[in-house]
């Protein structure tokens, strides 16, 4: 089968190496090369069926070199009859080998964060991509176990647009959403070239250009209020390392937004803030209120979030953020008047 005359969407080099190990720990008798190279995702994307794979079997044997490096007991097993056919040699990962050691122990606050940290990746393109790797091992004719993709870190991705962007990432499909930005009252229909879906500070983003704007654009996953609609339009994305850039311009907006509020101590807001803001908040007894430095990216979820604590907390600066969680307790008022009259 000659190459596709398209050149194969770069598999970032770290999701390359972790399908590696996942396909590795999926079968007690591992994998030949060939089927590694034919089903595994990075490899896959490049592999000639019957046609020179002589650059893709380098990469491999870099990529064994890195993941022996990172501690994972790789193992070569040779074929019964055929010591030393290095084609019919069989790569595996024994389970028990590359379990954590049995004095290891978590803090429950540590098994928490891990398992925060794991629910971000269960519906992502790792899971997805180990899934179709079995099912291709199977037709095969290897014999491979559903539980590996456990090992995958298992973070749901909450918002329901997630699954058709990350799609469409794989297609470089353009794609269609109603999109609600916060002080209009309907949704907008929003053309997107998708370039990466990232996370920040706990929500997720999308990255792409805007075929109205022409122009790049980030949008909440969150504000997208129907369904992601993948068309059959396709494009070729201009650059690379899409993802790094998007987190690095969101990280430059969180560090640049930064608000002065103040803080009843004692109180829901104290307990809340002050573990996500106050790694040095100055002691205060309850009643008595102090300052914190909060940073932010969107300000409209920012103020949504303060308005929520009621007098707890008071922003000080800037001003434009003092005034969106001043209009948010105004309009809160205003709609108790109006049900108390009813």
């Amino acid at each position: 089968m000659p190459p596709s005359s398209s050149s194969p969407s770069r598999v970032p080099v770290e999701e390359r190496l972790f399908s590696l190990v996942l396909a590795l720990l999926a079968t007690e008798t591992g994998l030949t090369k060939n089927e590694i190279l034919s089903t595994v995702q990075g490899y896959r994307q490049r592999y000639v069926g019957h046609g020179d794979n002589s650059s893709l079997e380098r990469q491999f044997e870099r990529d064994k070199d890195d993941i022996r490096e990172l501690g994972v007991p790789l193992e070569t097993v040779e074929s019964p009859g055929d010591s030393g056919n290095n084609q019919l040699l069989r790569y595996r990962i024994p389970k028990g080998a590359y379990d954590l050691p049995a004095d290891v122990v978590f803090s429950p606050e540590e098994i928490t964060l891990l398992g925060l940290a794991a629910t971000v990746w269960k519906e992502g393109s790792l899971s997805g991509e180990s899934r179709r790797a079995l099912m291709k091992l199977r037709s095969l004719g290897v014999e491979a176990n559903d539980p590996i993709v456990g090992y995958a870190p298992r973070l749901r991705a909450r918002e329901s647009a997630f699954e058709p962007l990350n799609q469409a990432l794989e297609r470089n499909a353009i794609v269609q959403f109603p999109y609600l930005k916060p002080g209009e009252s309907a949704s907008r229909i929003r053309t997107v070239a998708p370039l990466a879906i990232v996370q920040h500070q706990g929500r997720w983003h999308l990255q792409g250009i805007d075929q109205d704007a022409h122009g790049s654009r980030t949008f909440l996953l969150s504000r997208m209020v129907g369904p992601v609609k993948v068309t059959a339009r396709t494009f070729v994305p201009d650059g690379s390392d899409f993802a790094a850039k998007a987190l690095a311009d969101l990280e430059r907006i969180w560090a640049d937004n930064v608000a002065t509020i103040e803080v009843t101590a004692g109180t829901d807001a104290a307990t809340r803030l002050g573990k996500r803001y106050g790694d040095a908040v100055p002691v205060a007894g309850d009643g008595e209120s102090f300052r914190l430095t909060v940073n932010y990216s969107d300000i409209n979820i920012v103020a949504d979030q303060l308005a929520s604590f009621g007098p707890e907390v008071l922003v000080l600066a800037p001003e434009v953020l003092r005034q969106a969680v001043r209009d948010r307790l105004v309009a809160t008022a205003a709609a108790h008047e109006g049900s108390d009259r009813g």
